[in-house]
């Protein structure tokens, strides 16, 4: 009789042969969440492509987007919310100037600072990226049941929350 293993359990099983004297139980989560999450990133720029956008592009104009009116973020706090240097976040808001969805202005507070405001085409983008952007992960998430996405979801936030979570000083 043949397992019918995916290509994580191949290499669990591959590595418990060559390495039984290794505990490869942790690959069955970690392997699996990474490749999940690469075939979701792969599914999910399919969006962000039919709006002319990259991912950094996407979470640019959606933390702009997020901040309410006027719809401004300081460079350095855009680079805080998506996660990336400053000198990525400059390439970014680059190509978004360029292509008319965004505008840097001089800070009125820090007049050596500098502020990215959404343009009006920028705000009409990213209102309909994000729409059909929540279509297609709800999409996505249609392969579990509502019951498993919420267990998925608890178990995710519980962990996530594990790395995340404030670290008291000392």
């Amino acid at each position: 009789m043949t397992e019918n293993l995916d290509h994580v359990g191949r290499i669990q099983r591959e590595w418990a042969r060559e390495r039984p004297d290794l505990d490869v139980s942790p690959q069955g989560v970690i392997g699996r969440l990474h490749r999940v999450a690469a075939h979701l990133t792969e599914q999910l720029c399919v969006v962000y492509r039919r709006y002319g956008l990259g991912e950094g592009e996407f979470d640019v104009l959606a933390a702009l987007r997020r901040a309410g009116e006027p719809f401004e973020r300081a460079p350095g706090e855009l680079a805080a919310f998506t996660m990336v240097t400053t000198g990525a976040m400059s390439k970014r808001i680059d190509r978004l100037e360029r292509d008319g969805l965004v505008t840097r202005r001089v800070s009125s507070t820090d007049g050596r600072g500098r502020v990215v405001g959404l343009t009006t085409a920028g705000r009409e983008l990213i209102d309909q990226a994000f729409a059909e952007h929540m279509r297609n992960e709800r999409r996505l998430l249609q392969e579990l049941k509502p019951e498993e996405a919420a267990q998925l979801e608890a178990l995710l936030t519980t962990w996530l929350g594990r790395f995340e979570a404030p670290r008291s000083g000392g």
